[in-house]
């Protein structure tokens, strides 16, 4: 049951990445002025869909850890890493959520949108990294 978790997030990963794919087409044609075709309809629902989980992975997270070890908060660096990620997603969630119910031409508001959800990538692979390591830790 403990594997539920790591393979939960590893697929809210991909999804993301899915995701971000989808998104920098929208990058290329707001900021690199090429004409491209972006699936915002997909974009949107993928995109809602790794937020949610990522969201949802943090709490089977740490129901895992309270279920099997009695407590929370005790793998250190990756528990650390994902309530860093907590406003991010929240951050994430909100603009996409704006841009998405107001549609209108933005500059500004999509970059922070697509920044915010890099990082957010990058902080999850790092979470691959500090996961393995609980695994190793605690499970294996």
């Amino acid at each position: 049951m403990l594997y539920f978790h790591p393979v939960f997030q590893a697929v809210a990963t991909l999804l993301a990445l899915y995701a971000l794919t989808l998104g920098f087409r929208r990058f290329q044609f707001n900021h690199l002025k090429k004409r491209v075709a972006f699936n915002w309809k997909r974009h949107v629902f993928v995109g809602r869909l790794a937020l949610g989980m990522w969201m949802l992975g943090m709490v089977g997270g740490l129901m895992m850890a309270r279920i099997y070890w009695s407590t929370t908060l005790l793998t250190g660096l990756h528990w650390q890493v994902a309530f860093w990620m907590l406003p991010l997603i929240l951050f994430g969630f909100a603009t996409g959520e704006v841009m998405n119910r107001l549609k209108e031409p933005r500059k500004i508001l999509p970059l922070l949108h697509g920044l915010n959800n890099l990082i957010l990538i990058c902080l999850a692979l790092f979470q691959f990294y500090t996961g393995w390591h609980v695994l190793k830790d605690f499970v294996l």
